[in-house]
């Protein structure tokens, strides 16, 4: 079942590759990022007779967060149009962009996707334990903090960019106020909480994928997200030195003395 699910996603994010390339815009690849494992873990759930409960509650699960996080995404881009990472990525590949953008954005994320499932695999499939267990329990428990955490997170984000006045801002209130990725860190507990309940049936191996979207989330999005805002926000240096970059944080450290005259932060 994993080789049909690394089939089905392979293929879809190839129609999206066409599409990508008929309307001009890759970044329809993350609008489908949650669909995508929704849609392997609808694969995993109609050809397996694991245990019903852990199975129906994993598909609940990736289907609220999936649902949520595609609506957030495509809202987004309909309001501030092609992600800047691959607006940078097309301008410096200039016309090879078509067929490179296939393979270093719409393969690379199928396959991350499939590996990303793995945990979810092992839930839906495995046939024991057949009622749910501690490790289960706390698993929803880190995915409800981690659901929230990114949707708060997010929300607050997109009315402090709906102001005008904001533009050159810095967002330091709500949940930004203890980490500068209020969102990513959300991300990265409900997928833990995700791992834990495929670990609960044994698949232990499943808690690479948490593991992965953490360090690339830390590592990957967070750096080239805060590179763009440090050339663009100069209160957002200040920002850095006195918040936490991921883990909240209840208290800031003490920031360096701002010379007269420049721009004071604000949220």
């Amino acid at each position: 079942m994993l080789l049909i699910g690394l089939v089905t996603i392979v293929v879809l994010f190839t129609v999206l590759w066409v599409v990508s390339i008929r309307i001009n815009d890759s970044s329809i690849v993350d609008i489908a990022w949650g669909p995508g494992i929704l849609t392997l873990a609808v694969v995993y759930y109609f050809t397996s007779n694991g245990a019903a409960v852990r199975a129906g509650l994993m598909l609940a699960l990736v289907a609220i967060w999936a649902i949520r996080l595609a609506a957030h995404l495509y809202v987004r881009n309909r309001l501030q149009g092609e992600d800047f990472r691959y607006e940078m990525l097309r301008n410096h590949r200039g016309k090879s962009w078509w067929w490179y953008s296939y393979f270093r954005v719409f393969l690379l994320q199928a396959v991350v996707a499939w590996i990303l499932s793995i945990p979810v695999y092992f839930a839906v499939v495995s046939l024991a334990p057949p009622t749910l267990t501690m490790v289960d329990y706390l698993g929803v428990v880190l995915f409800i903090i981690g659901f929230a955490f990114e949707t708060i997170g997010d929300e607050q984000l997109r009315r402090f960019r709906g102001s005008p006045r904001n533009v050159k801002l810095v967002l330091e209130t709500g949940l930004w106020q203890y980490t500068r990725h209020p969102n990513y860190f959300g991300e990265a507990v409900l997928w833990w909480g995700i791992g834990l309940i495929g670990a609960a049936t044994g698949g232990v191996v499943g808690l690479i994928a948490p593991a992965l979207i953490t360090y690339f989330l830390m590592n990957v999005s967070a750096m080239l997200l805060e590179r763009s805002l440090k050339r663009n926000k100069r209160a957002y240096e200040n920002y850095i030195a006195t918040t936490s970059a991921f883990i909240p944080r209840l208290t800031k450290t003490s920031a360096p003395a701002i010379a007269a005259g420049a721009p004071k932060r604000g949220r």
